[in-house]
């Protein structure tokens, strides 16, 4: 297995610009403290993509919320399933799943390294 570079914040980049949609999911799906909801029950949604992307990248809600400037209540709500991102959110979400550094440091929120 292939050793990975990590910032000081934990975060290893390389690893995230390599790693599949399917292998970020399972990372998020085998996350025990943050389990996705039960789709199997009608009117719940399924797990939203930016709970996958947060997980992807290392972050707590809080962090991420912070780092990216997203109320933390709103970040809760989409990845509860309560409300789902509009369409500039969901662009301005694939932009972090893409460039989560660049997004990170364009807004000057970068974590200490």
């Amino acid at each position: 297995m292939t050793k990975h570079a990590k910032t000081e914040s934990g975060t290893d980049w390389n690893r995230l610009r390599t790693m599949s949609d399917a292998d970020a999911e399972a990372g998020a799906l085998a996350d025990r403290d943050n389990p996705p909801i039960n789709t199997d029950r009608p009117g719940m949604a399924a797990v939203a993509r930016v709970k996958v992307i947060r997980r992807a990248l290392h972050l707590t809600q809080e962090e991420f919320s912070v780092r990216y400037r997203i109320p933390l209540g709103t970040l809760r709500d989409w990845e509860q399933g309560r409300t789902e991102p509009d369409q500039a959110a969901q662009a301005y979400l694939q932009v972090i799943a893409k460039e989560p550094e660049t997004v990170s440091r364009a807004l000057g929120t970068r974590s200490a390294a």
